[in-house]
């Protein structure tokens, strides 16, 4: 996860010198966080905030109905998110179409990594979602994860390309951009991903009936993903 790509654990040998307090920090980290052998990530409860509820404004794939929700904050130019947008492309054609699982993105550029560019490009995504609605949100935001190198390295001259390659109206496109009116939008996103403990990317919660029960610390991979889900949904 982005600017929080470590874990801190504790030593399978203590050093006794270590302060006793430090030292039971350490393990309450280590407890609040599950990797243990890559197959159970979570995030655990007690280390969340309050998660926005799920609306008609959002973001969504699948059924708004659906029994598990997962709920994403991502910053497009970060590669951790990149990785993990194909990964849950992946989940979503194998576990949307049964109406089970849906899957929300939120907006959480993080400007001290990806200065301009990142909260740029969640504007433009933000446009397309303004002109064509929910599905060329999706189209656009899978394009500029599918071309961008990542790490603040998006030429953006290539955001009006993409409007124009999945049928938006440019000259509205560039409109809508150069007026910084999706900024409000994006910044409520930063700001629910604030509420939800969010300090780096990708981040999600997933929700099983609209309640909280776990989370996905990063970019696991699809089969770690997958097996989560599975056991969610029993």
């Amino acid at each position: 996860m982005e600017e929080t790509n470590t874990t801190a654990q504790v030593p399978a040998s203590q050093n006794y010198a270590i302060p006793f307090a430090i030292v039971i920090a350490g393990l309450a980290i280590a407890g609040a966080i599950y990797f243990g052998d890559g197959k159970q990530p979570a995030v655990a409860a007690e280390q969340r905030g309050t998660v926005d509820p799920v609306t008609s404004a959002d973001h969504i794939i699948g059924n708004p109905n659906a029994k598990l929700v997962v709920v994403e904050y991502s910053d497009t130019e970060c590669p951790y998110c990149k990785t993990f947008h194909a990964t849950m492309n992946r989940i979503m054609s194998e576990y949307g179409k049964d109406g089970n699982v849906a899957w929300v993105y939120r907006q959480f550029p993080i400007e001290s990594l990806h200065p301009v560019k990142a909260h740029n490009e969640a504007e433009a995504t933000e446009c397309a979602n303004k002109l064509g609605g929910n599905t060329k949100f999706w189209e656009y935001i899978n394009k500029v994860f599918e071309i961008t190198p990542s790490n603040n390295r998006l030429d953006q001259t290539e955001l009006p390309k993409i409007a124009k390659a999945i049928g938006l109206d440019v000259t509205e496109f560039n409109k809508c951009l150069e007026s910084d009116e999706m900024k409000t939008t994006v910044d409520a996103h930063i700001a629910s991903g604030a509420k939800a403990g969010v300090s780096g990317t990708p981040y999600s919660i997933i929700l099983v009936n609209k309640k909280a029960v776990s989370g996905i610390n990063g970019a696991q991979p699809y089969e770690v993903v997958k097996a989560q889900i599975e056991e969610l949904l029993k």
